[in-house]
């Protein structure tokens, strides 16, 4: 099971449907979602609360996100070159999908950071949804939690690869 945790502003598109306290079964933890909009063009970002890594993608249908999430999961994954095997058991753990509330204020504070540099990742001309995963990719290199030692920083592309590791390929 999964839990997604859209914020304020998606939550009455996305009703909380399972119990508050739920933790998911997965390698990369909840999946935190967020409407942000650039260049007048509305986007879902999405990010995995136990590695940060963040998924773009157009902002229609957001009521059939928790439907998508798992195939959306897979399609990021296997960009990264991440086994197969991993990704197969981590999309398994993903159903069902379950929704509630967002619980991890340094989650939220992150899709803040990313939606605050998503617009300068390109020149407004060259922006379409074409380069969201141009996007993606350069936020799955951003360093998070920067203040801290570097011990405690953390790469969100490096950290999803250890967590389907250790969780599937161990």
């Amino acid at each position: 099971m999964v839990i997604l945790r859209p914020t304020r502003k998606l939550s009455f598109l996305l009703p909380a449907t399972g119990n508050a306290q739920s933790i998911s079964g997965t390698a990369l933890g909840d999946w935190y979602v967020n409407r942000i909009v650039v260049d007048r063009k509305p986007l879902l970002l999405l990010v995995s609360s136990a590695s940060l890594l963040p998924i773009l993608l157009p902002g229609r249908d957001v009521r059939t996100l928790p439907v998508r999430l798992a195939g959306l999961v897979e399609v990021r994954l296997s960009k990264l070159g991440i086994e197969a095997r991993a990704i197969a058991a981590e999309k398994g753990a993903m159903m069902p999908v379950e929704i509630g509330p967002t619980l991890d204020r340094s989650v939220l504070g992150i899709m803040v950071d990313f939606a605050k540099s998503v617009p300068y990742c390109f020149e407004a001309k060259y922006w379409n949804e074409g380069t969201l995963e141009l996007v993606e990719d350069h936020l799955a290199e951003t360093p998070c939690y920067a203040g801290r030692s570097f011990k405690q920083v953390i790469f969100p592309k490096e950290k999803a690869r250890e967590l389907l590791s250790e969780k599937w390929l161990a």
